[in-house]
């Protein structure tokens, strides 16, 4: 089981985790928001500042006996690669330098609120997929 921490007040971050909930059939990720406790705590354990929103965090086998933190384009990456289907062909990027995926990543963070607009609250998912929602 793999762990997205996502920025609970971009529009961006709530579309990729729709995105992800609509094509991860074997329902291998779950989600918790930066701005939650479990979220921050979790961010923490591995070093990462939850208050600074700028990338999404991902924890592959987070349950398991060792977790492995994957920031910005890698995590992308990982969450394409564990949808599995047509989407595992999102390996073909590791090709590219990591700084390369990285700038391409910081590119769209950097603009995400002003192109994906940004929440006032973290959106409510939709009741079915509330089980995977680690937030309270």
């Amino acid at each position: 089981m793999h762990l997205i921490l996502y920025d609970g007040l971009c529009g961006l971050c709530d579309r990729f985790n729709r995105f992800v909930l609509a094509h991860d059939s074997a329902e291998r990720f779950q989600f918790a928001s930066l701005q939650s406790p479990l979220g921050c705590s979790i961010a923490q354990r591995f070093g990462e500042d939850s208050g600074r929103l700028t990338t999404v965090l991902v924890v592959s086998d987070y349950d398991g006996a060792v977790p492995r933190l994957h920031v910005k384009g890698d995590a992308a990456l990982v969450v394409l690669e564990g949808l599995g289907g047509h989407w595992r062909w999102a390996h073909v990027f590791r090709i590219l330098p990591r700084g390369v995926v990285d700038w391409a990543y910081d590119l769209i963070a950097h603009n995400r609120y002003r192109l994906f607009g940004r929440y006032d609250a973290c959106p409510l998912p939709d009741p079915r997929y509330r089980a995977r929602f680690l937030d309270e």
